[in-house]
């Protein structure tokens, strides 16, 4: 009986976990949000690693760096009944109980671009599909 309390807590545990996750979106959103006229390169770079692609002037001005991030399905899901899906099959999952059929989350791929000014502080920045229209068509059905 102690293995089944166990297994209720542990469940329960990754369902809030989830649902608190899927209440937040991105945190790289807020963290730029937060970061406008804050952030300076060298604080994003630490947090984010060396931006994928990056335009420097050699004369001044500002200089825009590119990030790819993969997202996952469940990273993109709101809460909602059917959101709360993904992690019951994580738990279920967990117990050894999985279907070998059962769908894989899908990948999508998020473009940041991060402008800053001649200072090196975050001015602004946007996020948008790698491939646009990728999220839409892959949930057409």
């Amino acid at each position: 009986m102690r293995g089944m309390g166990r297994r209720l807590f542990t469940a329960s545990a990754i369902l809030c976990a989830g649902a608190m996750l899927a209440c937040g979106g991105p945190w790289r959103d807020r963290y730029f949000d937060k970061g406008v006229d804050r952030l300076t390169q060298e604080e994003v770079s630490e947090r984010m690693g060396p931006p994928h692609t990056a335009k420097v002037p050699t004369l001044g001005g500002e200089s825009v760096w590119t990030y790819r991030v993969p997202i996952s399905d469940k990273d993109l899901a709101s809460v909602t009944l059917s959101g709360l899906a993904d992690p019951v099959q994580e738990v279920t999952a967990l117990m050894g109980k999985v279907a070998p059929d059962s769908p894989k989350a899908m990948l999508y791929c998020y473009r940041y671009t991060l402008t800053f000014n001649e200072q090196k502080v975050l001015k602004q920045w946007k996020r948008e599909e790698c491939t646009p229209g990728t999220h839409d068509t892959l949930n057409a059905n």
